[in-house]
């Protein structure tokens, strides 16, 4: 009987210590962890706790993509973004995007497919985002969350990607999506020029 190798771990790794709740809100928690750094000091970490969220690139029969405008609170401004939400206790990723898409937009898929995932505030949350494609819509009707108002529009990819590099994009998670799924979508991405110098 063969034993598995040692696990190695990354020399840049925490070691936990200690956590504690510091904030336990309706959506959100807050904990503050006290670590071993690699090189044996000590610190603490604060970050977010969040359930998770998926976020939906919804595929029209003439190829333009599902959008929405919502505000946002704690920016105070509207956003213009791909479907998405959180994730319910218990709930299958799968389940989740068609429920968000079909209460969003009035959308549902005939085709889904899973594009991969972000970490998109790794800093100080471990909220992670899962990214799903979704063809052969039907408007079947809206079902919005209570108190959730938003307006459900379409951008063909190149306005999409237009609006993007003209700021008129920010969010990052649709950034993100919609560059993830660039190999299912079939899209071609073509650099204008060299990288800016940092």
């Amino acid at each position: 009987m063969r034993s598995s190798p040692p696990s190695k771990r990354d020399p840049l790794e925490e070691v936990e210590l200690e956590s504690r709740p510091v904030y336990d809100g309706v959506l959100l928690k807050v904990r503050q962890d006290r670590v071993v750094l690699p090189d044996g000091a000590e610190s603490v970490r604060e970050y977010v706790c969040h359930p998770g969220a998926v976020v939906v690139i919804a595929v029209l029969a003439d190829g333009s993509l599902v959008f929405e405008r919502q505000f946002r609170y704690p920016l105070r401004r509207a956003f213009l973004e791909l479907p998405a939400g959180k994730i319910d206790a218990g709930e299958e990723l799968l389940e989740c995007a068609q429920r968000e898409l079909r209460e969003e937009t009035g959308y549902e898929a005939g085709a889904w497919e899973y594009a991969g995932v972000m970490h998109p505030c790794i800093g100080y949350s471990d909220e992670r985002i899962e990214i799903f494609v979704a063809r052969d819509l039907a408007h079947v009707g809206d079902a919005l969350d209570h108190g959730e108002f938003l307006e459900v529009l379409s951008l063909q990819p190149q306005e999409a990607i237009a609006a993007i590099f003209d700021g008129l994009i920010t969010d990052a998670k649709t950034i993100t999506a919609l560059f993830r799924a660039i190999p299912l979508l079939g899209w071609s991405i073509v650099p204008a020029g060299p990288a800016p110098k940092a």
